[in-house]
């Protein structure tokens, strides 16, 4: 019995683990800042194709789709694996498919003339939601433990992945609506804006990835986190949260 109900944690472990990205809550915030800083056109459009929906709506539609079987070619999408002494390219790109040929992917639906307004609708809802997961640090981590996902700890004595501490417990322990979480980010003026919004995808897939790197030193195998993580930690969760809003806004405005 003892050895039936170990075998049923490991695999509810193994399945809980390779479904995690930013939660709920990371998403909607990434979707409420985009909102605030889009260009009155943009807002139109975007308003048209989505009849309405929010960005913060929008932007969990990516990982509901995952339990339909028909989206299965998508899940590659959601992240970006290569050597952290490596540029990206420089070493064979998944054949499936990854983070940055995704974005790609939805910018070209996105502008064609010849796209349908269903496929458009479709791919700005998948841009919205991967420009979130690129700002997770560990969706740029390394392919051998799945961003971390392999990497098991305990938050506040409770069985969970170091991946999943940085998608969603830290932002679930804060206690935060994604409104009231949108709404207390870090006070920034226009010209800190406008750096933060500089750049290219790839440069900030480098960024994530550099973030990684850090990511993985701060925590080993059966470590017990907590408070302190958290003290430690969740600013550069909230910071990370800002940018993919505001680099999502810069990418919208510049669609529409």
């Amino acid at each position: 019995m003892k050895r039936l109900l170990f075998l049923l944690v490991l695999v509810g472990q193994f399945s809980f683990s390779n479904s995690i990205f930013w939660g709920k809550t990371g998403h909607r915030v990434v979707g409420e800042v985009a909102e605030q800083h889009l260009s009155s056109r943009a807002k139109r459009e975007i308003k048209e194709l989505l009849g309405g929906q929010s960005l913060a709506l929008a932007s969990t539609y990516a990982d509901e789709i995952k339990s339909d079987k028909r989206f299965k070619g998508f899940s590659p999408w959601h992240y970006v694996n290569f050597s952290f002494d490596k540029k990206y390219g420089e070493e064979p790109v998944s054949e499936f498919g990854d983070l940055v040929m995704g974005i790609e992917k939805c910018l070209e639906v996105i502008k064609s003339k010849t796209s349908t307004k269903e496929d458009k609708a479709f791919y700005l809802k998948l841009l919205i939601h991967f420009i979130g997961d690129l700002h997770q640090p560990l969706h740029a981590g390394r392919g051998e433990d799945k961003g971390g996902n392999d990497i098991q700890v305990q938050w506040f004595g409770r069985g969970t992945n170091l991946h999943r501490v940085w998608d969603s417990n830290m932002i679930d322990n804060y206690g935060m609506s994604y409104t009231e979480l949108s709404a207390n980010l870090p006070s920034i003026n226009k010209k800190e804006r406008k750096k933060i919004q500089q750049g290219t995808v790839l440069d900030w897939v480098y960024e994530s990835q550099a973030l990684a790197k850090k990511v993985y030193g701060t925590a080993k195998v059966g470590e017990k986190l907590g408070y302190n993580y958290m003290y430690d930690h969740f600013d550069t969760v909230r910071e990370q949260l800002q940018k993919g809003g505001l680099r999502l806004a810069r990418v919208l405005n510049e669609l529409f």
